[in-house]
């Protein structure tokens, strides 16, 4: 069974960092590309960064380029989201996915899903 365990979200002012954890199996860490979607209230779940199984060019949307950091440390079947210069707009629930479809960013291709951490960013 694929489990991603989330964690890391607080409430951290706007400017600052974070850093958000995904756990996996170690199958599920080598098989699958594995992503990170935010939902805010009220909004449809959207894309935020996704890297494939085998550590290739990571994908950011354009929200988040150049602010944020997809990586995985294959050691510790575990997938960063490294947040820098966080706006109040990136306040949201963060998931964690994988999915085997490829590297796409359609959170409907993605079978498995973590519980979510929660980010809230204020001004």
């Amino acid at each position: 069974q694929v489990q991603l365990v989330e964690s890391g979200g607080r409430l951290v002012q706007a400017g600052g960092s974070l850093r958000l954890s995904c756990a996996t199996s170690e199958r599920t860490f080598s098989s699958y590309t594995l992503g990170w979607f935010r939902q805010a209230p009220g909004e449809e779940r959207e894309f935020v960064a996704i890297i494939s199984w085998t550590g290739g060019t990571p994908y950011y949307a354009d929200s988040v380029k150049d602010r944020f950091t997809i990586s995985r440390d294959n050691a510790k079947n575990t997938v960063y989201l490294q947040m820098n210069n966080l706006k109040p707009e990136d306040t949201a629930v963060y998931y964690c996915a994988a999915g085997s479809r490829g590297v796409v960013s359609s959170p409907s291709s993605y079978e498995y899903w973590g519980q979510g951490t929660q980010v809230t960013v204020s001004s």
